[in-house]
């Protein structure tokens, strides 16, 4: 289904738009009362200021209510991917987090002091973006498993178009992390970020990797396995298609440390979950997705159990 990219894209824009003309008012004062509980879990009216306050940043309309009716979802969606097993790492939100900074071009620490001021907060932000990419895996879940929506059936659609199956380029990719504590990392970061360089110019295939970093402290080689284009992380993304096999994009600063991917190998493929691929990204783009999310909510929705005090 969608990117954490295109997910956020609505966001992003209306958070910079209204960047322009915030005023850093005070955040609302927590409070404890719940409002609302939804399958056993408690929504707050703190909950629903801080969605109403992120409703104004992405300037949507509707105040408490809709914020109220946003988070009544939000809650029966996530019941929905508990049940499914689907588990979403703090690693994986903090990646999803430190992307969204930088794609709208703000330094991770503005970004928080935005969110404070405002009355949204980091903490609730985080909980969307968790929020979201739990359900968008449900999403897929369902996408695949609903409807005539196997692999096989996505690549029959294309034939009976007249089209050929697609093809996208498949990496084998290495991750090297230079890491640097958060405490440490106005003393390190420089001394690391020369060492991460330093590597990334001996680089020439994955295979001494690990015995390069042998004599280095604090150094991370993480095998990626087979990534196709597509799914390329999108800070990566540029560096990665432009890189000769056997070689290594820069090295760039990230909330772990320095890091550069290694280009193992790479070839052109094309089978059924490429199909599938775009396939996705085409229902995606055409507004179909969602409408599956609406579906799927509501037939949650029917079986919630919602009380309002």
């Amino acid at each position: 289904m969608k990117s954490t990219k295109t997910l956020f894209a609505a966001v992003g824009f209306g958070l910079l738009l209204a960047l322009a003309s915030l005023a850093f008012a005070p955040a609302p004062a927590a409070a404890s009362e719940i409002k609302v509980v939804v399958n056993n879990v408690p929504i707050t009216t703190y909950d629903i200021q801080r969605r109403a306050a992120f409703l104004r940043l992405q300037q949507r309309k509707g105040g408490t209510a809709q914020a109220e009716a946003d988070l009544i979802n939000q809650a029966i969606q996530q019941s929905e991917v508990a049940r499914l097993g689907i588990r979403i790492t703090e690693q994986q939100v903090d990646d999803a987090y430190a992307r969204f900074a930088q794609s709208n071009k703000i330094p991770a620490k503005q970004m928080d002091a935005i969110l404070q001021q405002s009355g949204v907060t980091k903490a609730h932000f985080k909980e969307y973006i968790k929020a979201q990419m739990g359900w968008n895996q449900a999403l897929a879940r369902r996408y695949r498993e609903g409807g005539g929506l196997s692999e096989q059936d996505v690549v029959q659609r294309m034939l009976k178009k007249g089209g050929a199956k697609p093809t996208a380029t498949e990496y084998v990719l290495q991750q090297v992390i230079f890491v640097v504590p958060p405490k440490q990392r106005g003393a390190l970061l420089g001394k690391r970020k020369r060492e991460a360089d330093a590597m990334r110019q001996r680089f020439s295939g994955c295979a001494q990797t690990r015995e390069f970093a042998k004599g280095l402290i604090d150094v991370t080689v993480r095998d990626l396995g087979r990534v196709l284009a597509p799914e390329l992380p999108p800070e990566w993304a540029d560096q990665i298609k432009n890189a000769q096999t056997g070689t290594a994009t820069k090295a760039r600063e990230t909330e772990r440390g320095v890091e550069f991917i290694g280009i193992c190998s790479s070839r052109e493929v094309s089978d059924d979950r490429v199909a599938q691929m775009v396939f996705q990204g085409e229902v995606a783009k055409s507004g179909e997705a969602e409408e599956i999310s609406e579906k799927y909510t509501a037939e949650l929705r029917d079986k919630a159990r919602i009380v309002k005090r």
